[in-house]
């Protein structure tokens, strides 16, 4: 996720100090291993890794990765930033106490399902401070949490067991399950991996995870491999934020034509070389705008000063995230075409954030529209879940 674009929870706003949280302390005595755990990461190339005996393929799902601490009736959801998640998810907390072994610890993925596919819109909106709406929220868009690994089980710590070991056990330890607790698919067949990658894309899935049968569980390293969609579009350059560090180019705010002719705001270009950040600057400032009166995101500066619930999304706004990050924007004249890489949309933009390919002198910007986009075919994801 960027740090630029809010498209998830702010380490600040998932839950207090695991330390200082009673559960994580009485987990500790009855659990061979204590939240908080950081969850072991894959690394990103470019195309299926060709199986040669020792690998094992799954569906990269698209949600709030989170690793699942249970004894008895105490249970602690923990985030990716080892903050508990546990508050925002009660109907999941009732799952685990149903679904799961009376003590363990699963490593998998929070999902929402609405329909045939996954809505990480709507599972962004669980994340919310007041308890009276998550309660509603709970009710309305439940969550799903696929499991996917077994850290423990019992009196046992699987941690440095063999992957193929630990998801055999996590098999049987799901016997039992339901709706609300699911086993993610597995196999050790390229071709059919290879399958799931192109077909269920437009289920939500975000990829393909590889891992090697021998694998020990190794928190916080990236030691599996991932392999995710790319796409390229044209979007307008309708301006940018300034990087963390001072005056030069932290992002490119990215923009598409709907067929009305309203420019939205889709996502952001990032992740530039700082010599190339400062460069950005003299390539952009015949375009700055000293009145930004006249842009097509002029209303960013009035939201700001008069916030309304609810409201369309700006690249101006507030971070829901992280109230006290500043996103203001230099607006630049909306003239110039990049040519951008992105994996996959999330509603009307992008789901992550997209890597700048190089200018586009020969578009113009009124031809950069949602049409020219690749949309996935949809198909049930309850089909994958059947294996």
């Amino acid at each position: 996720m960027s740090h630029d674009q809010p498209s998830g929870p702010d380490p600040a706003d998932t839950g207090p100090d695991p330390a200082a949280d009673p559960v994580v302390a009485e987990l500790a005595g009855a659990l061979p291993v204590a939240p908080p755990v950081a969850p072991m990461l894959a690394k990103a190339v470019r195309t299926l890794p060709a199986q040669d005996g020792s690998l094992l393929y799954e569906p990269k799902w698209d949600g709030f990765r989170c690793i699942v601490f249970r004894a008895g009736e105490a249970v602690y959801l923990g985030s990716r930033n080892e903050r508990p998640f546990t508050r925002y998810f009660p109907e999941l907390v009732a799952a685990v106490r149903a679904e799961l072994p009376e003590r363990c610890v699963v490593d998998g993925e929070i999902v929402l399902r609405q329909g045939k596919a996954l809505d990480f819109d709507a599972l962004q909106q669980r994340i919310h401070p007041a308890a009276s709406r998550i309660r509603l929220l709970a009710e309305r868009t439940p969550v799903t949490f696929v499991a996917f690994d077994l850290l423990a089980i019992g009196d046992e710590n699987l941690m440095g067991r063999p992957f193929a070991e630990r998801r055999a056990r996590l098999a049987e330890a799901l016997a039992g399950a339901d709706d609300r607790v699911r086993l993610t698919p597995l196999t050790d067949d390229e071709e059919r991996a290879a399958r799931w990658f192109e077909r269920f894309e437009g289920a939500g899935l975000d990829g393909v995870v590889v891992k090697r049968r021998d694998l020990g569980y190794e928190p916080d390293r990236r030691v599996m491999f991932k392999v995710k969609h790319e796409r390229t579009a044209d979007c307008v350059v309708a301006g940018y934020r300034e990087h963390k560090s001072g005056p030069v180019v932290g992002s490119l705010l990215l923009g598409l034509y709907d067929e009305a002719g309203r420019l939205h705001h889709v996502g952001v270009a990032a992740s530039f070389p700082m010599r190339r950040r400062a460069e950005l600057v003299d390539e952009l400032a015949p375009y700055r705008m000293a009145d930004p009166s006249g842009h097509p995101w002029a209303a960013w500066a009035e939201q700001a000063a008069n916030p309304s619930p609810g409201g369309p999304r700006l690249p101006g706004a507030v971070s829901r995230w992280n109230a006290k990050k500043d996103l203001s924007f230099i607006p630049l004249r909306p003239e110039l075409v990049a040519e951008v890489a992105y994996d996959h949309m999330e509603g009307d933009r992008f789901r992550h954030t997209a890597h700048f390919r190089r200018w586009r002198p020969d578009r113009t910007p009124e031809s950069c529209g949602y049409a020219q986009l690749d949309r996935p075919i949809g198909y049930d994801l309850d089909e994958l879940l059947r294996g």
